[in-house]
């Protein structure tokens, strides 16, 4: 891939409804080839042929915004959740989606013909749905990949900030008290729920807090290094899946599941 492919058009630069930042930020994000997960700063510059603190900025908004996720262990960048909303990320979902494939099947297959089985990872306030097995009825929880699906109010959520590092947490966090404290007292209150039930259980529950006829169960599956933190549920309707069936049945299978799916990263 040339630079040639990344330079902008002399033709744009004369247009006044340009934006070249955005041009540039968008160029970084394309700059990913087939099969690569990560690449550095480095890597960016001399493929899209930006100086270096050119790219350093834009790199740093794009992690700003989740478009891109930042592994300061590594000096490395790979695409976000946020992609998802563009186009981007499908090799990152369907690796994902493949190496889960047989644990989401078992999970799915299980005594309940109305469980969903999904994967998900965080997008600022929300969660995307990255790689889904839907239940084996025509009538049941309606998800696909690229749903969302609220942070604070889902099991899927708040597996993921259980999981999550400090940090990560903490720009969560930051990010609701620009809506206002009321929001971001409920959402620490979730949270704080949520460390309890994981401690004392082993998963996170959303128990009609995202839709009155939805009930869930999550755990958090992690990359290993930790850099990545994806949250793994079953649930369904609430009228068919049970939160007696769902603790008592499906929990431990859940957490295994989990354990194996972050084996095989």
């Amino acid at each position: 891939m040339s630079n040639q492919e990344f330079a902008t058009d002399p033709a744009e630069a004369k247009d006044r409804n340009f934006v070249t930042a955005l041009a540039r930020g968008l160029d970084v994000l394309r700059a990913f080839r087939d099969n690569e997960s990560a690449l550095t700063n480095t890597d960016f510059a001399e493929r899209t042929g930006l100086p270096k603190a050119t790219v350093s900025r834009l790199t740093h908004t794009l992690c700003e915004l989740d478009y891109l996720v930042a592994d300061p262990r590594t000096g490395t960048y790979r695409l976000g959740a946020g992609v998802l909303q563009l186009g981007f990320g499908v090799l990152t979902s369907m690796e994902i989606g493949d190496r889960a494939a047989a644990e989401m099947k078992a999970l799915r297959d299980g005594p309940n013909s109305y469980i969903t089985v999904a994967i998900g990872e965080q997008h600022r306030l929300d969660v995307v749905y990255i790689c889904t097995k839907r239940s084996r009825e025509d009538v049941a929880l309606q998800i696909r990949v690229g749903s969302r699906l609220p942070l604070f109010d889902s099991a899927m959520g708040r597996a993921i900030l259980v999981g999550m590092e400090d940090d990560s947490r903490k720009r969560a966090f930051d990010l609701v008290a620009q809506i206002d404290p009321q929001t971001e007292a409920r959402a620490r209150a979730s949270y704080a729920a949520a460390v309890e039930e994981f401690a004392a259980k082993g998963f996170c529950s959303s128990y009609g807090d995202w839709r009155a006829d939805v009930n869930g169960i999550a755990v958090p599956v992690f990359s290993p290094n930790g850099s990545i933190v994806y949250g793994l549920n079953i649930g369904g309707p609430s009228f068919h899946v049970k939160k007696k069936q769902l603790e008592t049945v499906y929990a431990k299978r859940l957490i295994k599941a989990a354990e194996a799916i972050s084996i095989r990263f």
